[in-house]
């Protein structure tokens, strides 16, 4: 029994790399399609976002199942309580990725970035890949050492979050309402991704450490229990 379960555990382990893999996909084609009007790629993202839900409500049955039949205690309750977290935040980045898609979408055949934004967006778009790419090799390996990345890729998106804003309340901003919306929109789904990046690292640590208020920055990778 102790086996069965071990492997359920892996299980659920390689499902959640597996959805964050496909959340890096969507904010990759996202972005993309965000930064070149492209709405067919747009379309892919938004489509795709099913596939999402539908293994993160799979992967919630799973820890459902687990608890339920197994009742695991101490620090294998942790994991699997994380686990239902964490699939709730990778869920919610890929919607994000698809609110981005849609933006695109929206606006088509004009683009979406407003005049004068276009390399801030560019910027805030590879950052949420890296993050993307940055959180599916810390759920695959668990390296703690990239918990501080992730925090300090979250910093500079905030950095390029707040010069949008700036940007849009300035008395040279000439963009209409519709610009406004779309460039405080897009600003804010870009940042939040990052957000929920870091809450899921949050709860990386805590499986490492078994407290929920542990300093992610503070951590090394020395601190792995």
């Amino acid at each position: 029994m102790r086996e069965v379960f071990h492997q359920s555990l892996e299980d659920v382990q390689s499902r959640l790399v597996e959805i964050s893999e496909l959340v890096t996909v969507a904010i990759d084609k996202a972005t993309r399609a965000f930064a070149t009007s492209d709405v067919a790629l747009a379309e892919e993202v938004i489509e795709a976002d099913e596939v999402i839900d539908a293994k993160a409500v799979t992967l919630d049955e799973l820890g459902i199942e687990i608890l339920a039949r197994q009742q695991p205690v101490a620090r294998d309750l942790r994991i699997v309580v994380a686990a239902l977290r964490i699939s709730a935040s990778l869920e919610r980045m890929g919607d994000i990725a698809e609110h981005i898609a849609q933006l695109t979408r929206m606006r088509f055949p004009e683009r979406a970035i407003p005049k004068g934004l276009k390399g801030t967006f560019k910027k805030m778009g590879e950052l949420d890949v890296e993050v993307a790419r940055t959180l599916t090799e810390l759920l695959r390996h668990s390296d703690l050492s990239l918990v501080d990345e992730l925090r300090n890729l979250e910093d500079r998106l905030d950095h390029h979050h707040v010069s949008v804003f700036e940007k849009v309340l300035s008395d040279s901003w000439e963009g209409e309402a519709s610009a406004t919306v779309d460039a405080t929109l897009a600003s804010r789904y870009l940042e939040r991704f990052a957000d929920h990046a870091v809450s899921v690292a949050k709860k990386v640590a805590y499986l490492a450490t078994g407290d929920w208020q542990a300093d992610i920055e503070n951590i090394a990778v020395g601190d792995e229990a």
